[in-house]
């Protein structure tokens, strides 16, 4: 809102609400999927993207003790966005984790892990 220079009062009225419950939508915790939308309208911007790159990283793509027959294999190619790897790499620059732990943590493969470096770490 800052940047786009959009006061409290502005979205307010577009969003058909008074500024007070605007300020607690703001500050709630969770909102409404089709809320969420008309803020990402409004402003002009993808908060759906947030969640599904949080997906990414944290949600497992099969549980771990379920063995996954040959011919029903999910190949998940090209899942990681321009914004994870960026993330993950700033993680490995700052070492504010080890590639252990991001490994681990994010269950990124090792191979995948030091090709980004090599690739993007120049």
């Amino acid at each position: 809102m800052e940047s786009l220079q959009i006061k409290v009062s502005d979205l307010s009225a577009d969003m058909g609400c008074t500024d007070k419950d605007m300020n607690s939508l703001l500050q709630a915790e969770t909102v409404d999927s089709d809320l969420l939308l008309q803020f990402c309208k409004i402003l002009e911007y993808d908060f759906f993207r947030i969640y599904t790159q949080h997906l990414i990283l944290y949600a497992p793509s099969t549980p771990p003790s379920k063995v996954v027959n040959k011919t029903q294999l999910n190949i998940r190619k090209n899942i990681y966005t321009p914004e994870i790897i960026e993330f993950i790499l700033e993680l490995v620059r700052t070492e504010k984790k080890t590639k252990e732990e991001i490994i681990t943590e994010y269950r990124i493969p090792k191979s995948t892990l030091h090709r980004w470096i090599k690739k993007y770490e120049k």
